[in-house]
């Protein structure tokens, strides 16, 4: 199994209680651990409010991160889960991820999604399209990025962006463009734009739904001629693991003690019910068997958040040095 790790940007209330003028501090510093570590990618999300309350608590932009990691990591592969197509022009967006493609060395993934968040859709004046319109909006954007990154130009007449030879030049270092990850397990329209350009998918649920969903890529990827095991299934993950199932509850009891008061009770007895029934919460042999099946189940490549990590390294050690050998 091959492993990404998310750092703490403010979205989720991960940065609370730190000074702003240190939060760069502590996410590079988080970066360039996960840089000389066992981790082949990072990963922050494309969110400008926080969840799953909106606050005056910071959340740090995710294309700025991408260009600051860029530049001060070397090896460890830069993404975002996800983009969201609504909030920048595609072919601004191409332009923006083949310069950071540059600065990296050729390192940036371009995870990209529909988006959901109505309130800061709102908030930035993006008004909030209805779903099938923000997946058609998805649908040109990926066509738009896919001709920017292998031919250098962009022409697109489309229902809701038109562009006419936008050039983006330099090229991504990547032969054939910025690996695009499409997020979310939407069957009749995300699973067939991941079919048509995607290297990775990224989708979560139960092991039946992954075998659902699984099938259902396959038949797109079948209707187009398109192999199936090119295509790298991948899943999310809250992850708080402990020597024991004992630790690992008291781990969680410390994280909820620092969110509950930002999101008021009852979200926060929703979201400790959230980390209490993700496969990536328990002992480490409780989460290492359940990681080992999901990959049994066609999921190769996890993605981990630690809602601890700005606070408390100990529970990502443990991860890397029990889970991580275990099931690299």
């Amino acid at each position: 199994m091959r492993f990404g790790t998310f750092i703490p940007q403010g979205w989720r209330f991960d940065l609370v209680g730190i000074d702003p003028e240190q939060h760069w501090e502590v996410m590079n510093g988080l970066a360039q651990r996960a840089d000389a570590g066992p981790w082949e990618s990072l990963w922050v999300y494309d969110h400008f409010h926080t969840t799953p309350v909106h606050s005056e608590e910071a959340t740090h932009e995710a294309w700025t991160l991408m260009a600051a990691f860029a530049a001060s990591t070397s090896r460890i592969r830069l993404g975002q889960m996800c983009t969201c197509m609504g909030y920048r022009n595609p072919a601004y967006l191409a332009k923006v991820a083949a310069t950071v493609d540059i600065v990296s060395g050729g390192r940036v993934e371009m995870g990209i999604g529909g988006g959901w968040y109505e309130h800061e859709w709102r908030a930035y004046g993006y008004g909030f399209p209805t779903i099938p319109e923000r997946l058609r909006m998805l649908r040109e954007g990926v066509e738009i990025m896919q001709q920017a990154w292998t031919t250098g130009r962009a022409t697109l007449d489309g229902e809701f962006y038109q562009v006419d030879g936008a050039l983006v030049r330099p090229l991504p270092l990547q032969d054939g463009g910025i690996p695009m990850w499409a997020a979310g397990g939407g069957e009749k329209v995300t699973l067939k734009i991941a079919a048509q350009y995607a290297a990775y998918t990224n989708y979560a649920g139960s092991l039946e739904d992954i075998d659902r969903k699984s099938e259902v890529l396959r038949r797109h990827c079948d209707a187009i001629g398109r192999d199936f095991a090119s295509i790298t299934r991948t899943s999310n993950f809250n992850t708080i693991v402990g020597a024991t199932e004992a630790e690992a509850h008291e781990r969680l009891a410390a994280v909820m003690a620092r969110l509950t008061p930002h999101l008021g009770q009852d979200r926060a007895d929703k979201l400790e019910q959230e980390y209490r029934d993700s496969p990536a919460f328990g002992s480490v042999e409780q989460v290492a068997e359940r990681l080992a099946e999901r990959e049994r189940h066609g999921i190769a490549y996890a993605i981990h958040y630690f809602p601890e990590a700005a606070y408390d390294l100990s529970g990502i050690e443990l991860f890397e040095r029990e889970v991580v050998s275990a099931l690299s």
